[in-house]
């Protein structure tokens, strides 16, 4: 059997813990930054855990986890 492939946009953006939570940056923050709220914008700095359905998604096109 083949081994299958990770998407590589997966590898780009996010990030998987050692407890099997996926880490994403936030959204809202390349451009049009002018029109977004200070409170917006400090509360998109970091990562974010995504939720259970979102990760399962995620989980799916990395099936060998992301290192």
């Amino acid at each position: 059997m083949p081994k299958m492939k990770t998407k590589s946009s997966v590898k780009k953006r996010f990030k998987i813990t050692a407890t099997g939570k996926v880490l994403a940056g936030p959204g809202n923050k390349r451009h049009g930054l002018i029109n977004r709220t200070q409170k917006m914008k400090r509360s998109n700095r970091g990562s974010q855990v995504l939720t259970e359905m979102d990760a399962k998604t995620i989980k799916q096109w990395a099936p060998y986890g992301l290192s």
